[in-house]
């Protein structure tokens, strides 16, 4: 799977928590995802939501999605258009919940992209490449089991696909 998009980078980038995602302030309020998402990121990049476009993705360090455990982080940027997170690394609840709702996170190295360049993330071979400059990094491999829930949409629709969880 190849996605195209905008980068949209966050300096400073690390520890980007899921408050910062989506306030707390937000998250008892608002059921409705669509509406959750013209509040995401706006606490460190107010108008976020007003720039980023269906497929961007959004550039992070180290330690992207922090804090909270809550799913609606994940689903805010993926209701808010984000098609991937390309970070460093990632909090591990984060992570997984990113993927039970169908989010993609990509493990690379993020100093090279900018804030506004043309990218496109190769999932299956691992690869993020500058539309501009031609340059490339190698990600980290998706394990089989999140890529089978990226391709479904999620847990919930891959459960529902396959009567329980299926990775044949």
């Amino acid at each position: 799977m190849i996605l195209s998009g905008t980068a949209h980078r966050f300096d400073p980038n690390d520890d980007i928590n899921t408050d910062y995602i989506i306030s707390g302030r937000y998250k008892f309020k608002i059921d409705d995802m669509d509406e959750l998402a013209k509040h995401v990121m706006e606490d460190i990049a107010p108008g976020f939501s007003s720039k980023v476009k269906k497929g961007d993705f959004v550039i992070a360090g180290r330690n992207f999605g922090c804090g909270s455990s809550r799913e609606q982080a994940p689903r805010a940027l993926k209701a808010a258009g984000v098609s991937a997170v390309l970070a460093k690394s990632y909090a591990r609840i984060f992570y997984r919940s990113s993927f039970n709702v169908g989010l993609p996170l990509v493990e690379c190295d993020t100093d090279w992209i900018m804030d506004g360049d043309l990218i496109n993330v190769d999932l299956d071979k691992g690869e993020v490449t500058s539309v501009k400059t031609g340059q490339k990094a190698r990600a980290a491999q998706i394990p089989k089991a999140m890529q089978v829930l990226l391709q479904d949409g999620g847990l919930i629709p891959h459960i529902k696909k396959h009567g329980g969880f299926a990775l044949e």
